[in-house]
């Protein structure tokens, strides 16, 4: 078994993924809203000061959504190539990222 992690910078996308994932198979996951450590300091050479100074006066920034699934080893594949369609390729700018991991054991998903 694997645990998947896409965090989904596109999420306007969020829907059309996860109809085409439980279509795929996906039976559930879980969707978490997440915002980037680039986001949050943004681009000034005052990072630690106006970075943080952004954080409280700018609560409307832009987040992105972590979704992390736990997969059959056999699934991952197929996981992978839906999220690529349907963001058009994660290689593309402020699209995600998508990794995964083994998973030494699963309690409580109804196996």
């Amino acid at each position: 078994m694997q645990v998947v992690f896409l965090v989904l910078n596109k999420v306007e996308c969020l829907e059309e993924l996860l109809v085409d994932l439980a279509d795929a198979g996906v039976k559930g996951g879980t969707i978490i809203e997440s915002t980037g450590m680039a986001k949050v300091l943004g681009d000034s050479e005052d990072l630690h000061v106006f970075g943080r100074l952004r954080m409280l006066f700018d609560p409307a920034r832009v987040a992105s959504k972590t979704l992390f699934f736990v997969l059959e080893d056999e699934q991952v594949e197929t996981v992978r190539a839906v999220i690529n369609g349907v963001l058009g390729g994660l290689d593309q700018p402020n699209t995600g990222i998508l990794f995964g991991m083994p998973v030494s054991f699963v309690e409580g998903m109804g196996h």
